[in-house]
């Protein structure tokens, strides 16, 4: 049983580190600058909030296996790699919301679309770091 335990958080190198959080930045700015976007077109309300969050799990699958390929992470690593790129996501998100809220939008339901959006984001990026680690 320890041994199982042991393998299933495969420690990651500080090579392996910083290039998670490097995605995890170069991600979160890109859906920031995306949702900058597409906020005022209404995808945060009704069927358009529906359809944005649905296509966040599909857009965030290509993201699981890029950051395995670019840390050459085994699978065993997966999962704290993707947790670890999307803490540093939402720690920009954090820091976004607080002190720039401009960034997503001019109104604070743009910017509370905004960071739910990337909220949802961070919970899927991390479920399916998970999954793809078995």
């Amino acid at each position: 049983m320890q041994h199982l335990q042991a393998s299933a958080m495969t420690p990651l190198s500080a090579r392996q580190y910083l290039i998670c959080a490097i995605f995890g930045g170069v991600l979160w700015f890109a859906a920031a600058f995306l949702l900058r976007y597409v906020g005022p077109l209404g995808v945060y309300e009704g069927s358009g909030r529906a359809l944005l969050y649905g296509l966040v799990v599909p857009g965030t699958v290509p993201f699981v296996f890029m950051i395995r390929w670019a840390a050459g992470l085994t699978k065993a690593q997966t999962a704290l790699a993707v947790a670890f790129a999307t803490a540093s996501a939402l720690v920009l998100d954090g820091m976004a919301t607080a002190w720039m809220p401009g960034l997503y939008g001019a109104t604070d339901a743009l910017v509370l679309g905004a960071a739910a959006a990337i909220l949802w984001g961070g919970g899927v990026a991390i479920f399916l770091g998970f999954l793809f680690s078995r």
